[in-house]
């Protein structure tokens, strides 16, 4: 079993940042992908970034490419996304998520184990 706890949300104004955090424990050493998965109010899943931690290969969906960075410290089993010139549509509660085998950001519904989210909110 693998526990994952996000921090780091908040409210922010258009253009501003905010870096995600992401704690892994239990199993960790069992995961191959991590990633961070957003949901918005009446949207659905929404895939943003995924590391896949064998070989560090890094996908971000195309809404986000440019401005926001996934990153990983294997000293401390926790999971980053720093988020710049975030917009009004980034607003959604982020999920950090992990599974033991190849998850993709396409396909939110296959990934094992998530956190409880940290909402994200920014103002025009």
């Amino acid at each position: 079993q693998v526990h994952l706890v996000e921090s780091g949300g908040g409210s922010v104004q258009a253009g501003g940042s905010l870096r995600l955090s992401c704690a892994a424990s239990g199993s960790s050493y069992s995961i191959y992908s991590m990633g961070w998965i957003r949901q918005a109010p009446g949207k659905e899943r929404e895939g943003v970034a995924t590391l896949y931690t064998g070989d560090s290969i890094i996908y971000y969906a195309d809404s986000v490419k440019g401005r926001f960075t996934i990153s990983r410290d294997n000293a401390k089993n926790t999971l980053y996304l720093q988020m710049n010139s975030l917009k009004p549509e980034d607003t959604a509660r982020y999920y950090c998520a992990s599974c033991t085998g190849i998850c993709t950001i396409s396909r939110p519904g296959d990934w094992a184990y998530w956190g409880q989210g940290t909402q994200v909110t920014v103002s025009s």
